[in-house]
């Protein structure tokens, strides 16, 4: 990975937009993981070596192996064309850690959930949260290589809404990380192609006749 940054062109220190995903979701769910794949610098990160004193109020039940964890958030960025960037933030997901969400998700276009499918429940918060704040999210479920649930049943554990993407990644690929965040970007583009759909027909609504009107027997003589 770090051969793969050096060899690119330099970065511009500045853009004119800058579009802003969070990737949150339970403890140890590969959060980390997924930005330092997709990210085009050197991700910021504010990992620190997990010590027997956490053991008493982080749930290690499935991540017995891990030896760090994020107390803050991490951060990486994507240049989307030579005026637009894409900035990730992955926030800690230990419960004593839940305070910061709420300032990562201030501007926040759309967010990722990360899920591991063994621990599903550990993702309800996360989705509480974005739903509380109005924000438009997808759902990706990382490969630990737990045991094989259908879609239906993830949905139905986490009581997703039919329209919420729902997608299987591995976060330490970068293709597979990437294509998470195009079918976020793509969920993005259709509510808000949705919303101007009813602005509009709102619009036509006052202006004339109801935008349904002309499939009416009378308008259709």
């Amino acid at each position: 990975m770090d051969s793969a940054i050096s060899d690119r062109a330099a970065l511009r220190a500045t853009a004119d937009n800058g579009l802003k995903i969070v990737v949150v979701g339970g403890f140890g769910v590969g959060k980390t993981t997924m930005v330092r794949s997709v990210s085009e610098i050197r991700p910021l990160n504010t990992e620190e070596t997990m010590t027997r004193a956490g053991e008493a109020v982080d749930d290690l039940d499935g991540v017995q192996s891990k030896t760090s964890t994020t107390v803050a958030f991490d951060f990486g960025r994507i240049s989307l064309d030579a005026r637009s960037v894409l900035y990730l933030f992955g926030a800690p997901g230990q419960e004593r850690f839940w305070f910061l969400w709420d300032r990562l998700f201030s501007g926040t276009l759309g967010a990722v959930v990360l899920v591991d499918t063994r621990r599903l429940a550990d993702s309800w918060y996360a989705i509480d949260r974005l739903e509380h704040h109005g924000t438009p999210f997808i759902v990706a479920c990382n490969d630990f290589g737990g045991p094989l649930h259908t879609e239906q049943q993830i949905r139905e554990a986490l009581d997703l809404s039919p329209d919420v993407p729902l997608v299987e990644c591995d976060a330490r690929d970068r293709s597979s990380s990437k294509y998470v965040l195009i079918t976020l970007v793509e969920h993005l583009h259709a509510l808000s192609v949705a919303r101007a759909q009813a602005g509009h027909e709102s619009t036509a609504a006052v202006d004339g006749d109801p935008p349904l009107a002309a499939l009416t027997p009378e308008h259709n003589p």
